[in-house]
């Protein structure tokens, strides 16, 4: 496949066309500053002949052969003439122009129209603009990717990695210190176990533009340690348009091998369990509450699925399709717009997992004994239906009305075999896990911005959001014999029921979230009465209630009466042991229901926030902002029945912030910033529910005594802007916490890890230098080749450390999650007369905890590896383009090590506690423009 993508490639090149008609070509600049005049016009006086000039200031006019008076103009500008240019087919013409500022016409001008914030200079100007330390992508550069979803574009922003596939880290940080907003809302979590929001949800076809903010400000969110990141999705709409694209991806590793699944329901296909894997209708409740009795209970054993064998198929290619519609309406003076993208993917991935775990003790080679040594083949499905449904009305210039709308429903069907050997116990395993789980969420907002005044604007929103994660029937038994023998593998059931044998869970969570906000900016004439030099105000609130429901049984199989047990059910096989007719308290086996009181768990967190902040253009030259934000947080988490494991708390904060900004030049400024944050316990870690993770074959247990952390934020950034599409920054920042909290291994508990949450006893800081730039080579090459590429380079060096005081722990370590190094390199090449995109990215993040051990229990490192991406796209027609691509190049393993040794370094002692290769990824695809 590799050899088929090279020769795609070279075939594309190849196939380049020479336009027929002359055109005339050049830039136009800015006489004063030198910098392109984006938006400026070049048109034949007296026709309708026209272009754009666009990034760079660079244009082309494509006219057949003639001499042509030319007029290039711009609001704000003295027009430019130019008479008798001549120009010849298959030859351009070169016609530069600079134009002048018309002083006295430059007041405040205001333009009625749909602003682009997609656009890689829209980006820039944003960014050199803005009031606080921020870095983003915009949709020109997400469109030149395989990035398909949210979780693959945000790592190319400096500072910013993922972990596991879809949890933001910024600066080294991990994913619990960063809040994400969908749409200026705070977005919602499906995670029963994390505090994050899963950007592997949100497709990258309906993104506009990402921002990280790393500085606070009274109007962002009083709650990070990394950064605030805003995911925008598309809202404007310029032309009426339709596009298509379909495509297939083949991985190495999975596509056309032999495949394992579960066996489904009818809507699998559409992401949500159709009825077939929940409990039967009728289900008592639980057992501990006393009111069922044995034989209901032996009853529902009967009634339950015998279904324990994964379905064996050859996984086809993966397939990924979606469509977009672009429409605006005119409604007398009001203008209506409508953004709506359907997406649909349905993707296989299937690996090795290499995992082994180790004593505290060595062997007569002085290498540490291993525990066990397991292969596990991992077999995932994965489903994703996305809508996107975006309106926007604008009544007037003064009045905007926003309804945005974000709907997904995500399905995983993943089958675990595991086998290997426990060398503590002497047992050769062979162990399965059939887990099935949904997620569905909806966000919705209906914002609004109002004009009142030529100073005044008022801002509101109002959001609504819901999720729903639903885990049917997670199956999971264990099978063993005596190690080196060739004895058959027997089914394990135990006197006793527990989760980690034959067992079944079920579990579901629901959340509904409302939320509110409100602002009002007024403003005062400063130096002129351009909006960019006035004072600003601004008043605002935010208002949220938050409820949450979780509820989890699990049942097992045991003897029923050892007296008359029929022994030899035991050596029947999956497909009949948990028959209907084995399942009977006199001679067979029994279903024991081992759900406690701490499975299930309520909880409300209602937030509120008000601030003030002042925005102050003392000069040409000198910027400040910054303001205060109080919160008030009040959350409480529930167990029912168990008033002991309850943990709830009430505080206030006050959170002031500061921002100056001083520019050198029109292209170079400096930024100084400085706030204070917080960092909150989410329910799932404040709720004491264990949770057996088969997968990972670990424990998660949450800690109901979790407090809030205080995090203290220092940040400073040069910029350079050598044009208005490119960018030069460097920056440092320092954090400093009060008890932090990270994920923690408790103990061992025999061969799973127990893992849990904990505020860090002493106090811990954070600090790193970041470094991005955006160059072309237009103005640095003669070749035209040269000049189509252009790099995107950001890179991050990070420290931190955590004292503690207590002795069972590591005294000094880094944060959990942290990692010392982030680099992040892309290489594009943009040939717009042959419709011709290539790119080549490239991703590296240092070691970083993964979890934190003590002085018993080394902690687990996730390892660098190094990632390679390679796209090309071709225009083949008017309206259709071609796109290959080749993702994880090298595919170098993911890797979990353990410190075994507990010197915080991985040398030649420490071992992999969990390996695997992912497999390079090919695709290809079509787009068609309607």
């Amino acid at each position: 496949m590799r050899r088929l993508f090279l020769l795609l490639l070279l075939l594309t090149i190849s196939s380049l066309t020479f336009a027929q008609q002359g055109s005339i070509v050049g830039k136009v600049l800015d006489k004063k500053t030198g910098e392109a005049v984006i938006g400026a016009t070049v048109v034949v006086t007296g026709t309708t002949q026209a272009a754009p000039v666009g990034v760079d200031g660079q244009y082309e006019l494509k006219l057949t052969p003639g001499t042509y008076n030319i007029l290039m103009t711009n609001i704000g500008y003295k027009p430019m003439n130019f008479a008798g240019i001549e120009v010849k087919a298959g030859e351009k013409t070169t016609l530069n122009g600079t134009l002048e500022e018309n002083v006295q016409a430059l007041q405040e001008v205001t333009i009625t129209g749909q602003k682009q914030t997609g656009t890689e200079v829209a980006l820039i100007q944003d960014l050199k603009k803005s009031e606080v330390v921020v870095s983003g992508m915009s949709n020109d550069q997400i469109v030149k990717t395989l990035d398909r979803d949210a979780a693959e574009v945000v790592k190319r922003i400096p500072g910013v990695t993922i972990q596991n596939n879809n949890f933001v880290v910024i600066r080294g940080l991990a994913e619990r210190y960063n809040t994400v907003m969908l749409n200026d809302a705070l977005t919602p979590s499906a995670e029963t176990d994390t505090r994050a929001f899963s950007f592997d949800i949100l497709p990258s076809s309906v993104m506009d533009r990402v921002l990280v903010f790393k500085s606070g400000a009274p109007e962002l969110p009083g709650e990070f340690g990394g950064g605030v990141v805003k995911v925008y999705t598309k809202n404007s709409v310029l032309d009426n348009g339709t596009t298509f694209s379909l495509s297939s991806s083949y991985r190495s590793g999975t596509t056309f091998n032999n495949f394992s699944t579960t066996q489904g329901s009818s809507t699998d296909w559409l992401g949500f369990d159709g009825g077939r894997r929940q409990l039967p209708s009728g289900t008592p409740g639980m057992v501990q509450q006393g009111k069922v009795s044995n034989d209901e209970l032996n009853a529902l054993g009967q009634r339950l699925r015998n279904d324990w064998v994964a379905r064996r198929t050859q996984a086809s290619p993966d397939v990924r399709a979606s469509l977009g519609l672009l429409r605006k309406f005119e409604l007398g003076s009001a203008y209506l717009s409508n953004v709506t993208s359907v997406s649909y993917s349905l993707t296989r991935e299937q690996y090795n997992v290499e995992r082994a775990d180790y004593e505290d003790q060595k062997d007569e080679n002085g290498d540490y004994k291993a525990k066990y040594r397991y292969n596990d083949l991992q077999s995932n499905t994965n489903v994703r239906l996305g809508v996107i449904h975006n309106w926007q009305l604008r009544l007037n210039d003064r009045h905007r009305i926003e309804f945005r709308n974000f709907l997904n429903q995500f399905g995983q069907d993943q089958v675990v075999a595991r086998t290997g050997t426990s060398l503590e116990r002497r047992l050769d395993k062979r162990d399965f896990a059939l887990h099935y789980t949904s997620r569905s969420i909806y966000s919705g907002q209906l914002q609004g911005t109002h004009d009142l005044g030529p100073q005044t604007t008022l801002t509101w929103l109002g959001g609504y959001n819901y999720v729903k994660r639903d885990e049917p029937d997670f199956r999971r038994y264990r099978s063993q014999r005596d190690a080196g023998t060739n004895d058959r593998f027997l089914i394990q059931i135990p006197p006793g029921g527990n989760p980690y044998d034959a067992s079944r869970f079920y579990s579901n969570l629901t959340e509904n979230t409302l939320a509110g906000s409100g602002q009002l900016e007024r403003r005062w004439a400063g130096r002129d009465t351009t909006k960019a030099n006035e004072y600003k105000l601004r008043v605002g609130f935010y208002a949220e209630q938050k409820d949450r429901s979780f509820a989890a049984r699990y049942f097992s199989y045991k003897i029923g009466n050892e007296d008359n047990f029929r022994y030899e059910i035991l050596e029947q096989p999956i497909e009949t042991i948990f028959s209907p007719e084995n399942i009977n308290a006199r001679t067979g086996l029994v279903l024991d229901e081992g759900t406690n009181q701490d499975d299930s768990y309520t909880g409300d967190n209602r937030l509120l926030a008000s601030y003030v902040s002042l925005v102050a253009p003392i000069s040409d030259r000198f910027n400040v902002s910054g303001g205060v934000r109080v919160e008030n947080n009040v959350r409480a988490v529930r167990v029912p029945g168990n008033p002991s494991k309850n943990a709830d708390y009430n505080r206030t904060v006050v959170l002031p912030s500061f921002n100056a900004t001083y520019n050198f030049n029109l292209r170079s400024l400096l930024r100084v910033a400085g706030s204070t944050s917080v960092n909150r316990p989410e329910f799932r870690e404040m709720a004491s529910f264990q949770y057996f993770d088969f997968a990972n074959n670990w424990l998660v247990v949450g800690q109901p005594a979790l407090r809030e952390g205080t995090i203290y934020n220092g940040d400073l950034r040069y910029e350079f802007y050598p044009s208005r599409s490119e960018m030069i920054s460097v920056g440092a920042f320092y954090k400093h916490f009060d008890r932090p909290i990270e994920s923690v291994i408790e103990q061992n508990a025999g061969d799973l890890l127990k893992v849990s949450y904990r505020n860090a006893d002493g106090n811990a800081y954070d600090y790193g230098l970041e470094v991005e730039v955006r160059k072309s080579l237009i103005d640095l090459a003669a070749s035209p080749v040269l000049q189509r590429l252009s790099f995107v380079l950001n890179a991050s060096w990070i420290r931190s450390q955590v004292r503690i005081s207590d002795a069972t722990q590591i005294q000094s370590r880094p944060l959990q999650g942290q990692s010392p190094y982030v680099v992040n390199l892309g290489a594009f090449y943009q040939d717009d007369d042959h419709g011709l995109q290539m790119s080549a990215q490239y991703n590296i993040i240092g070691r970083r905890i993964a979890f934190v051990g003590n002085i018993d229990n080394g902690s687990i490192y996730e390892m660098p590896r190094n990632v390679l991406d390679l796209t090309v796209t071709k225009t083949v027609a008017k309206r259709l383009d071609i796109r290959a691509g080749l993702q994880d190049v090298l595919n170098q393993p993911t890797r979990l090590v353990r410190d075994l040794d507990r010197n915080q370094q991985i040398g030649g002692q420490d071992q992999d506690f969990s390996r695997f290769r992912r497999g390079s990824y090919y695709t290809l695809g079509l787009i068609w423009r309607l």
